[in-house]
């Protein structure tokens, strides 16, 4: 679906030989801008496909995918353009999984180490989006949730400072409430941590679509692995 006006050719540019800068608005008119240095056997024949077109016009309006994967599958039996595609996506995908994920995290930095491997994807295969509307909104409001559950740690700290007294001189009775404060205070910061991975999570994906790549583009038998890897 590129057009004409879509890509501009450089024989040099900053220093680099046979430059493609593509420049288009792609979905939800998010602008896609990359500058891609190519063989100069590519970049010739880019040229060739710009010849005696203008704006409007479709780049290559001599190429099909039926002709594209009849070429493909020449060289490479049941190969295709979605084939590549998604061999392309699934091999990023465990690349970066394999980069990122930590076998002592908690589940919660599992699951953000798996959606930054997804982003990794996304971005590859250009799934951006506009910001959400609500996104502001929704980010304030789990600022109000870190803020007021850090504001209970604290409490919690406290009580478990004046237990520990009371436990040190007390009785069994008073060494239990001691032993189940400092328990409480445990989840409580294991919350904490889980609304902040969440927070960085929505921050780091609010013009990322993970989940064209995840339902397309994967293959899902990496998915599956890792969560048996990763229990």
């Amino acid at each position: 679906s590129l057009r004409f006006e879509h890509i501009e050719l450089h024989e040099k540019k900053d220093d680099q030989e046979y430059v493609v800068v593509f420049d288009f608005l792609g979905k939800d008119s998010i602008r896609y801008y990359n500058e891609v240095p190519v063989e100069k056997r590519v970049f010739k024949n880019l040229q060739l496909f710009m010849e005696n077109k203008k704006a409007g016009d479709d780049l290559f309006d001599r190429l099909n995918t039926t002709i594209m994967n009849k070429h493909l599958k020449e060289l490479m039996e049941g190969l295709t353009a979605k084939v590549f595609r998604t061999y392309n996506a699934s091999w990023t995908l465990q690349q970066q999984l394999d980069l990122l994920t930590e076998e002592d995290d908690a589940l919660a930095g599992k699951i953000l180490s798996y959606n930054r491997a997804n982003r990794a994807v996304a971005i590859l295969c250009n799934h951006q989006r506009a910001v959400p509307k609500t996104h502001q909104k929704s980010m304030e409001k789990l600022k109000e949730k870190i803020d007021a559950k850090k504001d209970t740690i604290k409490d919690a700290e406290r009580q478990v400072k004046e237990a520990k007294k009371d436990a040190n001189n007390g009785s069994v009775k008073e060494k239990v409430v001691y032993e189940k404060k400092k328990k409480l205070l445990q989840q409580l910061k294991e919350q904490l941590h889980k609304l902040e991975i969440e927070e960085t999570n929505r921050d780091e994906n609010k013009t990322i679509a993970l989940g064209t790549s995840k339902l397309n583009y994967l293959d899902p038998r990496i998915s599956v692995a890792w969560c048996k890897k990763y229990d």
